[in-house]
């Protein structure tokens, strides 16, 4: 049921967010005789115009013969705004794997409150299910997880315009139409040869961005990211072999800093954080005291934290009926 409720969150933002690139791009005004933009509309003038004068800048010269070509002219505009925006990307991709590394680190200290919101799932125990989920809150809170700090939407928000800009820019720019790119038309409809080559790179990068996230989760995690392997690529695969090869380019050389993006935040962003982590909780052990009764002594004691068998120093009593409480207090 949890997987299921994670899993229709991700692809409920992944459709919005397609969504809104589609939508946006209707609302260019076209011409019904030519198919082409008519230069009106605010969505044409604020967002694509801007950028089709940026694509043309690195696609032809000044008297109007062409310099890098419009092929080139795609990939280097995609690479620039991609990389502009990576440090905001990465920004926040720190803090979400900041809130999953900790939430991982003291998970044997979750895992009674998780098996007993799951019980209660299972019995459809109402007020069980709201105890568990209020205690799980006030443990994560008091150990500084705070899973919501890392779902910013400011990102996402800036993103959008810069990408339905580049996409409608290599769709609708004057020039492009007719444009051969290695033998590929980026006019024409990446479902014909040789634009499939551009579909097939496009799958490929984002399927190797998701399996380097997806490797790098441990083995509890993967069985939730395993369908999104298949997914995220397979919906790249799908719009771009509806899209003209101009734009399946902007995804191909989108996909390339995406593949770049992952390999920061998985080879060199987690590790550090992992050392950090490990490091601050050992020099300030977890809130444990503030964790339900039923978290064993072994349990912290395997993830190196604070041994909860150990008596209080301040207790005068080692026996008694009360012993055990005493034990859990600072």
């Amino acid at each position: 049921m949890e997987i299921m409720k994670k899993l229709k969150k991700k692809l409920l933002l992944v459709g919005f967010a397609f969504s809104a690139l589609l939508l946006l791009a209707g609302c260019v005004q076209m011409d019904k005789k030519t198919g082409l933009p008519t230069g009106e509309g605010w969505v044409y003038q604020i967002l694509i115009r801007p950028m089709s004068a940026f694509v043309d800048l690195f696609a032809v010269h000044h008297d109007g013969s062409y310099w890098l070509g419009y092929g080139w002219a795609i990939i280097i505009v995609t690479l620039i705004i991609r990389l502009f925006l990576l440090p905001l990307s990465l920004n926040q991709q720190y803090k979400a794997t900041l809130m999953q590394e900790k939430t991982a680190y003291l998970q044997p200290l979750f895992a009674p409150i998780n098996e007993r919101l799951k019980q209660a799932r299972i019995n459809k125990d109402q007020a069980g299910m709201m105890a568990a989920q209020q205690e799980l809150m006030k443990a994560q809170k008091d150990n500084g997880i705070n899973m919501m700090a890392s779902i910013g939407c400011l990102p996402i928000i800036l993103q959008w315009p810069f990408f339905i800009a580049l996409y409608n820019a290599a769709r609708y720019t004057k020039g492009i139409a007719g444009y051969n790119f290695y033998g590929m038309d980026l006019g024409a409809t990446s479902n014909t040869w040789p634009g499939l080559i551009l579909v097939v790179l496009a799958g490929v990068f984002y399927a190797v961005q998701t399996l380097i996230m997806y490797l790098s989760l441990p083995e509890e995690s993967r069985k939730q990211q395993r369908t999104m392997m298949i997914i995220s690529p397979a919906m790249i695969v799908v719009f771009s072999f509806m899209s003209p090869n101009g734009v399946t380019l902007y995804w191909v050389a989108g996909g390339l800093v995406i593949v770049l993006q992952q390999m920061i935040v998985t080879y060199l962003i987690k590790p550090r954080l992992k050392a950090r982590i490990d490091r601050e909780f050992k020099e300030n052990p977890p809130k444990i005291a503030d964790l339900p009764k039923d978290v064993t002594p072994s349990a912290a004691v395997n993830q190196g934290l604070k041994d909860l068998s150990a008596p209080h120093p301040k207790s005068k009593s080692t026996g008694g009926r009360n012993a055990g409480k005493q034990h859990r207090k600072k």
